[in-house]
Parts: structure tokens; C-alpha cells; sequence
């Protein structure tokens, strides 16, 4: 599996944003998986992943419930993150995520 390394958006507090949400793992287990990703056409799509507990369930919440209607998922991409404050306290996470598949021969 390659990771590629994470890039935050951080809210400055004055309408700016620092950083960049930019987060893909593209997953293969060998030289010869590698090897032929090269010659994938892959289709993207946006969902939104949420949970009270924290951005990385979020994401899980998103793939989990897409791996049940997409096939051959490759990887994906968180491009937004969101939280909601309730009394000064995160309440609940919000992630947006592309997610790449191949199409069926």
C-alpha cells in the first residue's frame, strides 16, 4: 500500500485557510498491481462521511457505507473537512471524499 502524506486545511479564524486538504492512498500489493494501475481509466465520485467521533471514522462511515454499492474502489481523497461547535465543544465531524474506481471490463 502507498500513502501519500496528508495536508490539512486549518481555519485561521479570519476567513483564511492554511494548507491543503489533499489525501489519497492508492492501494496495491505488489510490483505487478502497481504496474498495471498505469493502465486503469478510473471514474470519481463525492460523498460526505460524518460521525460525532472524529475525522477518521468519518472517512470510515464514507467508504464503509459506499463499499456497499461501489465495486472496485482504488482510492480517495478527503477535499473537505467541517466540524459543528455546540457550546464550544465539537460535536460532530463532517468529510468530504473522492473516491476512485475502475470500471468492470
Amino acid at each position: 500500500m502507498l500513502v501519500c502524506k496528508a495536508n490539512f486545511l486549518e481555519a485561521t479564524g479570519r476567513g483564511h485557510l492554511a494548507g491543503t486538504t489533499r489525501v489519497f492512498i492508492v492501494l496495491g500489493d505488489s510490483a505487478a498491481d502497481n504496474a498495471r494501475m498505469a493502465e486503469h481509466v478510473y471514474k470519481k465520485i463525492e460523498i460526505v462521511g460524518s460521525s460525532p467521533n472524529g475525522m477518521e471514522e468519518a472517512v470510515h462511515n464514507a467508504l464503509s457505507r459506499a463499499s456497499k454499492t461501489v465495486r472496485n474502489m482504488r482510492w480517495f481523497e478527503v477535499t473537505e473537512t467541517r466540524g459543528y461547535i455546540d457550546d464550544g465543544k465539537i460535536e460532530h465531524w463532517q468529510v468530504t471524499l473522492k473516491i476512485g474506481f475502475t470500471l468492470d471490463e
